[in-house]
């Protein structure tokens, strides 16, 4: 198939997709303003800044899609007068929105924790007062990785999280969720309707970015089936089209949904060599028009992040049974410059790979201990 995907941002996860485009004579180009991004090897890089910048991305690539869901709207709305994005705007625009997300958990009868909008000092303390504490108070728009967020524990940190989030404009107040673990569920759906999902990951974390995932999530047979029926709500919903991720806080009341994200999603790296078909290709499947691939488990990984420092090469390409991605990232602290994600045989070679690699990598890592081995 000889086609042009557009894609909206040139990270890494844009970079991956169009590795796994390539194979299927598939180009794409890119709308980033960094020149010198992850994806500047393998396509046309447009900046936003440029001269009609915008009209000659559009003109680059038959179908669109997105790698961040901070894409702005308004580029959006001038896409889609001329050509197909995937996925839609209206799935963009609720994942934009705390508020608007958790609206649309609710009408779907996916379980959330309690919240309150919040748009002044004295409607946090309403929320306080009505949801008790603590709380998880949240920028309704924007954050990442921990950041636009305040865990308020004591009525006196009232006037601290207000003058630290409260520029932002519109707040949202969360019930704080007393959960043992996090997951995520990432699916695909085509554009005949076809609905596949992966397996569970569990998701560790440092401090608020994303450590490492564990594929298949340990103990999580009866928890998968009920994550694939949230996912699979969201997606007939929104007749969504292509990689949609929903994390979820595993509790003693069952599974709560934090998040959606539409796009492919770090902690689905791991099926690049560890699933049939990986997130990025079924994703660009999706858009392209092409049948979905198998998300079948080949073997049980965990997958690690490399944050803020590059280990050595040499170093983790000893290790048996892992596979190195790095993302053409500059070194800088809390930053994401690559990945790596181990395939152990057995439970034994996995204890032994993640304590090398623990040593490895320049990052604190607590593998062994998240896994109890």
């Amino acid at each position: 198939m000889d086609k042009t995907i557009g894609i909206f941002g040139g990270g890494q996860l844009g970079r991956m997709m169009a590795q796994a485009a390539l194979p299927l004579n598939i180009q794409c180009t890119f709308f980033e303003a960094n020149a010198d991004c992850p994806s500047v090897a393998l396509g046309q890089v447009i900046s936003p800044k440029a001269e009609n910048g915008l009209n000659q991305f559009i003109q680059s690539a038959d179908v669109f899609s997105l790698e961040f869901e901070n894409t702005p709207l308004a580029d959006v709305d001038v896409l889609t007068k001329q050509k197909e994005l995937y996925p839609s705007r209206q799935a963009l625009a609720i994942a934009q929105n705390r508020l608007l997300e958790k609206a649309l958990f609710d009408e779907l009868g996916i379980p959330v924790a309690p919240y309150k909008a919040v748009n002044s000092l004295e409607s946090l303390e309403q929320a306080v007062t009505e949801l008790g504490l603590p709380i998880v108070l949240k920028t309704t728009t924007g954050g990442y990785d921990g950041k636009g967020q305040f865990v308020l524990r004591s009525s006196n940190q009232m006037q601290q999280a207000w003058l630290e989030l409260g520029p932002a404009g519109s707040l949202v107040a969360e019930s704080f969720v007393n959960f043992s673990r996090e997951v995520s569920i990432i699916a695909v759906r085509g554009k005949n309707g076809e609905v596949k999902t992966w397996s569970l990951a569990e998701n560790h974390h440092h401090n608020g970015i994303l450590s490492h995932s564990i594929v298949p999530a340990p103990k999580s047979l009866d928890l998968q089936p009920v994550a694939q029926d949230y996912i699979t709500r969201l997606l007939n919903h929104l007749n969504y089209v292509g990689v949609l991720t929903l994390e979820l806080f595993v509790t003693d009341k069952g599974l709560f949904a934090n998040e959606m994200a539409p796009r492919v999603h770090n902690s689905g790296h791991w099926s690049i060599e560890g699933a049939v078909c990986s997130q990025f290709e079924n994703h660009i499947r999706a858009v392209a028009g092409l049948p979905l691939g198998s998300t079948d488990v080949i073997r049980s990984s965990v997958m690690v992040n490399i944050i803020g420092q590059h280990p050595k090469t040499e170093d983790v390409l000893a290790l048996n049974g892992a596979h190195l991605h790095l993302y053409n990232k500059a070194e800088r602290e809390g930053r994401k410059i690559g990945h790596i994600t181990l395939m152990p045989n057995d439970s034994i070679e996995l204890t032994r790979l993640c304590r090398q690699l623990a040593n490895i990598l320049p990052q604190p890592l607590a593998l062994t201990q998240d896994m109890n081995i």
